[in-house]
């Protein structure tokens, strides 16, 4: 009863927080000038990945640098298959040329750096603050190419009825929701999946990289119904960035992360070519299609069939 209360309530807490969060990451995206792409990359992104921080910082320090590692390789799999997908399949969304040539191609290129790192065995306190310095550069980099953007082009008008004030308050809620829910359904999901001997890289590559990717499926579906389509796609591809860089590069800080062969072989370069598919499918025609949000959905059932069918050794 209690696992069933953990799981139910980390989904109630993620999906409330979710609205919240779509609702004032849009007041203070016109509050400030910037575009909802560069709110979703930013503010939402990095909100909506602390549950991952959290988790693959913990694990670490526990000694299971299999859910660690497979916390961050499950969960960018699973941003852009099943979170990019379902949002796609509720309400088909266009694109940005500057989501495809600036921020998707980052998202590859923090994988394949993400993967180089993986290929030595260790992700070292070294590589992880090279990370780190990375993910700061990117974060001002990302806010003064949009603000430039910003002053060539007219004045967005305000979201009407939304006080600054207000919004700030949304976004501070939605983070604590998404974040709390996060972690309730996290505990009880491995739980669940720890009864059936399930090793620590599977659960973190399903069971622990889904839960903490909750919060960022509830905040783009919502911001797909809401038309905020940049806010989805924003959410979605500042994720993998702060994932590989930012939580790869925090986590090895802390503690180094050993990476296990079976993690070299498949599963981290199987994150790099879906990255690829991500701006393939993103570029293509500047929208995502519910047929293309359909074919996600189902890559990413594949993959989940294949890994349990495995029994663990990835």
């Amino acid at each position: 009863m209690t696992l069933a209360l953990s799981i139910v309530g980390g989904l109630f807490g993620l999906f409330v927080g979710g609205e919240l969060l779509v609702r004032g990451a849009s007041g203070v995206a016109v509050r400030f000038g910037m575009s909802p792409l560069v709110v979703g990359v930013v503010i939402v992104g990095f909100g909506t990945s602390a549950p991952e921080l959290v988790t693959c910082v913990a694990a670490a320090l526990r000694g299971s640098p299999g859910i660690a590692v497979g916390n961050i390789v499950g969960s960018n799999i699973a941003n852009i298959l099943l979170i990019l997908g379902a949002a796609a399949l509720m309400r088909p969304f266009l694109t940005s040329r500057t989501a495809v040539l600036r921020d998707g191609s980052l998202v590859i290129v923090t994988a394949v750096a993400f993967m180089g790192v993986a290929m030595t065995g260790e992700f070292t306190r070294l590589a992880g603050s090279v990370f780190v310095i990375a993910l700061i550069c990117y974060i001002v980099y990302t806010i003064r190419s949009d603000r430039k953007s910003a002053a060539k082009a007219q004045e967005v008008p305000a979201e009407a009825g939304t006080p600054f004030g207000l919004s700030l308050l949304f976004v501070a809620l939605g983070l604590a929701g998404v974040i709390i829910g996060a972690e309730y359904l996290v505990s009880g999901s491995v739980e669940l999946a720890e009864r059936y001997g399930v090793s620590e890289e599977v659960i973190g590559l399903t069971m622990v990289a889904v839960g903490t990717s909750l919060p960022e499926l509830a905040t783009s579906i919502i911001a797909a119904l809401r038309k905020q389509s940049e806010i989805a796609l924003g959410n979605v591809l500042g994720s993998n960035v702060y994932n590989t860089i930012g939580i790869g590069g925090l986590t090895a800080v802390v503690q180094p992360v050993p990476v296990s062969p079976g993690m070299q072989a498949f599963d981290i370069p199987l994150m790099v070519a879906i990255s690829v598919l991500l701006v393939i499918v993103v570029a293509t025609g500047q929208r995502v299609t519910r047929w293309e949000g359909g074919l996600l959905v189902l890559l990413y059932a594949g993959y989940i069939a294949f890994q349990t069918t495995m029994g663990g050794t990835t």
